[in-house]
């Protein structure tokens, strides 16, 4: 299967586009449209996420992954193998917590094809990759590390996504001992999960990806604490 991390939402053309791309190169293998909300332009922020929403994938899954504020610059793009499975995307951090975690087994520099439109190669450079990886055929790239962002934290305590029930997704794993944390200037409790919470009062809990989520039950966590992206959180205790 090929799948599809991006910040290219669903109301613009640009993944449909992506799927015609894919349709075409590889008809019959499925595409799964996991997450389209990445945080616009937000390379670090959208690491944890990619991470964290790929580590159930099978292996020989294929990802394609895009956010990539410096498309048709001099950053490269990049076909990486890491834990069985294959990331393909820009070469600019938004698979730094992948490797730290899994390894790198292999990374290579992707041509870019003559035709391909500066301004998005994720239809034209990352999708034909991503084709030809789920096809088992080779590709037209060559050996390169891939470029590192040791001085990112292994773990980000801030807001890295908020969805549209006002859920907040952070970077911070749900460690077992993690019982309170202060953010949106309120101290919040742990809950196991939505209905422990009282009505309208913010918790956190360990999401399905492992991650700390703020919520609230029957109620938008994010405009009760007025919460936005990359807002930090503490722990307490």
């Amino acid at each position: 299967m090929i799948v599809l991390l991006t910040d290219f939402g669903v109301a613009d053309p640009y993944v449909g586009q992506v799927h015609l791309r894919l349709a075409e190169a590889v008809p019959g293998v499925p595409v799964v449209d996991l997450f389209h909300g990445l945080p616009d332009f937000a390379v670090q922020a959208s690491a944890y996420l990619v991470d964290a929403y790929c580590q159930g994938l099978p292996p020989g899954a294929v990802v394609m992954a895009v956010v990539d504020p410096g498309v048709g610059g001099p950053r490269h793009g990049i076909a990486l193998r890491a834990g069985g499975r294959s990331y393909v995307g820009p070469d600019n951090g938004l698979f730094e917590m992948v490797a730290r975690r899994e390894g790198v087994e292999s990374c290579r520099i992707l041509a870019i094809p003559a035709k391909a439109a500066p301004s998005f190669h994720g239809r034209d450079v990352f999708a034909p990759a991503a084709a030809a990886l789920a096809q088992g055929l080779p590709l037209q790239a060559r050996d390169a590390p891939l470029t590192r962002f040791p001085d990112w934290p292994d773990e980000w305590a801030r807001v890295l996504f908020i969805d549209h029930y006002g859920n907040a997704v952070t970077g911070l794993k749900a460690h077992p001992e993690l019982r309170e944390i202060e953010v949106g200037g309120r101290r919040l409790r742990r809950a196991r999960t939505f209905s422990e919470g009282a009505p309208a009062e913010p918790f956190f809990y360990e999401n399905a990806n492992g991650l700390i989520e703020i919520a609230a039950f029957g109620a938008s966590a994010a405009d009760i604490l007025g919460l936005r992206l990359s807002d930090p959180l503490l722990v307490l205790g």
